[in-house]
């Protein structure tokens, strides 16, 4: 396992333990995203402060826990980006449809604060 799963009473944070996101292991962690949603879990923060690469497979684990939240009506937020990850997605223009945070008390309090 390449990431670590703390479920909290309002979200659950998924935290990369590995320095890249991509071919090798994104498809595990998007199979996380699915199990964890279909077990009910609407809030997600996904902590990349590990993570210092990421490819388009990783871009898409990230996409599709976005999707999964927002059809159980609750927020995915990304938060620790490093400096290579921050830029893949704001060129991929994904910082205009993603919550990020750049820390992780910021992101546990917009989950918090925005849930009711």
């Amino acid at each position: 396992m390449e990431y670590n799963v703390d479920k909290k009473e309002k979200f659950v944070v998924v935290s990369t333990t590995t320095s890249k996101l991509n071919t090798a292991n994104a498809p595990d962690l998007k199979s996380e995203f699915v199990l964890l949603t279909s077990d009910g879990n609407k809030n997600i923060i996904l902590d990349l402060n590990s993570c210092e690469y990421c490819d388009s497979s990783g871009l898409s684990a990230i996409l599709v826990a976005n999707r999964l939240c927002e059809q159980l009506e609750g927020k995915f937020v990304i938060t620790g980006l490093q400096p290579e990850v921050d830029s893949l997605i704001k060129i991929s223009l994904l910082d205009t449809i993603l919550n990020i945070k750049y820390s992780l008390d910021e992101a546990e309090a917009f989950v918090e604060n925005d849930t009711k």
